[in-house]
C-alpha cells in the first residue's frame, strides 16, 4: 500500500561543538543517527509496535552542517507493507548566521515491525495517513 502523506517534522536538533569533525563540520554519523531516530518516529505513527531499522537504502549528503545550525528532520511514509514501512527523511539546516534554510541530507529507510522474538510481524497501521 502506498502513502502520499505530507512530510512532518519528526525531530529538530541544535548542532553543538561536540558533534564536529576535524574539518569543523558536523560528523555524517551524527546526522545518520538523527535520521534513524526520525524514521523510527515516523514508523511509530503507524502503531506502537516494536520497530527496528532494516535498511538505509540511500543517503545523499548535499551540503555541510555547522555548529549552531538548527537541523530539522522531515519524514514521510512512502510505502506501507505487511511488516514494514518505507520512510523518506529530508534534512534541512537553519543557518545560525542568517536564518536561511538549506537542504543538507536526504535518506530513505525501511523500518520493520518485530515481535517479542525479534522476528518480523505483520501489523495494521493504527494512526498514519494512508
Amino acid at each position: 500500500m502506498n502513502s502520499e502523506s505530507e512530510s512532518k517534522i519528526a525531530l529538530r536538533v541544535l548542532m553543538m561543538p561536540k558533534d564536529t569533525n576535524h574539518e569543523g563540520t558536523i560528523f555524517g554519523g551524527v546526522i545518520l543517527s538523527h535520521i534513524d531516530q526520525a524514521a523510527y518516529i515516523e514508523a511509530r505513527r503507524h502503531g506502537t509496535h516494536r520497530w527496528v531499522t532494516a535498511a538505509i537504502n540511500k543517503v545523499n549528503f548535499i551540503a555541510p552542517v555547522f555548529t549552531g545550525d538548527i537541523v530539522s528532520y522531515r519524514t514521510r511514509t512512502v510505502n506501507v507493507g505487511r511488516t514494514s514501512v518505507t520512510v523518506s527523511v529530508e534534512v534541512e539546516a537553519e543557518r545560525r548566521q542568517d536564518g536561511s534554510c538549506v537542504a543538507v541530507t536526504s535518506a530513505q529507510l525501511v523500518i520493520v515491525a518485530i515481535d517479542e522474538n525479534r522476528n518480523p510481524t505483520t501489523f495494521k497501521s493504527e494512526g498514519a495517513d494512508e
